[in-house]
């Protein structure tokens, strides 16, 4: 059965060692275990002598590389290795009894010596192979079945598939030399046929409808609602997304309670850290300062405070550095400053002069009182050395809107200057200015307010203002810790690296 082989084109891979093998097998020995070529070639190399014998344990790897019909003739392949130096290939066998045969594309081997054929053939050449020179796979499984048991004799899916197949289904594989080696991963990524390669596209969409996500979301939402597992989310539920300074773990507000007042305060608000700062009375507000002049804060130093704190937030809201700018002198901001007779007047005094030291424009309203107090009298003569302006009369303040209304009309105590025709007259000229309105230490919510204002600013502690007041800062105003505990203040303060913080209703 072996004989049935004698004739084909075969190559032999004996390892680094002794190289590859090509060449017409003329003998196989089945009781020595033994195969013999004939005109091999060795590494592409044309061998001296005109046959070689391989033992089965030299050798790798054995590959089919043309096997011959019952009309082939010898003389053929061998005249035809003779010519291109490639045993078998190119060889036009003749065609089968009722004329016709099969065309296939067959790679030229690498590892032979070649004759440079013409650019139109450099890829493949054509073989002419008929029904009859073809053999079932069965066929040769049983005829090679003594070579294959061997030791060393390994038989390749690749190898055998090429010339094992249905004859209208063959298609010789590339050798895949190189070097004198095989190259395994090559033809185990690219040795499959093509043939096997289905025509038709796979259908997406009608696979896709198949599947039922609703029903099935709403089978798992059921499951885990009796099993009671928290719920993976269904599609009409987004899961929860978090910012980096959000907590994942639920829990309840952490609240920072640093200042303690001795009463019960009628708002609380909070610092943008979080902690809560509670509002006092009048009545202990005016006891706090009492106290700490009684220590030395001097209502000089505090209004000097206050002013400097009131400005600074004042050029916050002019525009900073964007506005405040020595090369945009087109560009001067207007603020006008309402004061009254009364300490309240003097803080805004203070406001208006370092508002104009730093390239303000400023319009002080003060009306005429025959006598006035020292505190005003004093910032008023600080006041008159800027390039400030000074008017007492509605009539002079500008009757297009400026940038910034700082509010200092209204006192804790002289409620009756609110009957003056001067301060109904300011106050509809607030109202009709349409500029933004900064209050300075206003008064509690049971007070009405003429003028509604976008921010105010408290001293020290806030009082409990109402919503009239718009959005609540606070200043420091300098009074020390153990000023706050003589009154019965626990106070520390929520300043931090700041003079003034804005405020949070809670």
């Amino acid at each position: 059965m072996a004989t049935d082989w004698l004739g084909s084109i075969v190559s032999i891979n004996c390892g680094e060692s002794l190289g590859v093998y090509q060449g017409r097998v003329s003998a196989v020995d089945q009781v020595s275990q033994t195969i013999s070529l004939t005109r091999p070639f060795h590494n592409g190399v044309k061998c001296l002598v005109p046959e070689v014998t391989f033992r089965a344990g030299d050798i790798t790897e054995l590959k089919i590389l043309e096997i011959p019909g019952p009309g082939d003739s010898r003389q053929c392949g061998d005249s035809q290795q003779m010519e291109t130096g490639i045993p078998g290939v190119g060889c036009q066998v003749g065609p089968s009894q009722n004329g016709t045969g099969k065309v296939l594309k067959k790679p030229m081997s690498s590892s032979a010596p070649q004759n440079i054929p013409r650019r139109t053939d450099m890829k493949s050449q054509d073989i002419v192979i008929s029904p009859q020179q073809q053999c079932s796979k069965s066929y040769m499984d049983r005829h090679m079945e003594t070579l294959t048991q061997s030791k060393g004799f390994r038989r390749r899916h690749n190898s055998w598939s090429s010339s094992s197949r249905h004859p209208n289904q063959v298609t010789p594989k590339k050798s895949g030399l190189k070097n004198g080696q095989m190259k395994s991963k090559d033809d185990e990524c690219f040795g499959d046929d093509i043939d096997e390669i289905p025509d038709t596209d796979f259908d997406f969409e009608g696979n896709l409808a198949l599947f039922d996500k609703a029903a099935v979301f709403e089978e798992i939402e059921t499951y885990e609602r009796r099993s009671g597992t928290r719920s993976r989310g269904t599609p009409n539920e987004k899961p929860a997304r978090y910012r980096h300074d959000e907590n994942i773990l639920e829990s309840e507000p952490i609240v920072y309670r640093r200042i303690v007042v001795p009463q019960n305060p009628h708002k609380e608000f909070c610092t943008d850290s979080g902690l809560v700062v509670p509002s006092v009375s009048y009545e202990l507000h005016k006891k706090l300062l009492s106290v700490a002049e009684k220590h030395g804060l001097t209502l000089e130093r505090r209004l000097e405070m206050t002013g400097v704190c009131a400005s600074q937030m004042a050029l916050s809201l002019l525009g900073g550095p964007n506005r405040l700018n020595p090369k945009n002198v087109h560009q001067r901001p207007t603020v006008a400053l309402l004061c009254g007779p009364h300490v309240k007047g003097a803080q805004g005094i203070s406001c208006g002069r370092h508002l104009s030291n730093h390239d303000v424009h400023v319009i002080l309203f003060l009306p005429n009182f025959v006598k006035m107090l020292e505190s005003i009298t004093n910032e008023l003569n600080l006041f008159s050395k800027t390039q400030g302006q000074q008017v007492s009369s509605v009539k002079d303040l500008p009757d297009t809107p400026v940038d910034l209304v700082i509010n200092c009309l209204d006192c804790h105590e002289n409620a009756f200057l609110r009957d003056q025709p001067w301060y109904k007259a300011v106050v509809d000229w607030a109202n009709q200015n349409r500029a933004p309105v900064l209050s300075i230490d206003p008064p509690i919510s049971e007070m009405e307010l003429g003028i509604d204002a976008k921010w105010s600013l408290a001293l020290g502690l806030p009082l409990p203002l109402g919503e009239r007041a718009g959005r609540v800062y606070l200043c420091d105003i300098g009074i020390p810790q153990k000023v706050f505990q003589e009154v019965g203040i626990n106070y520390h303060s929520p300043f931090g690296c700041k003079f003034v913080i804005p405020l949070h209703s809670t």
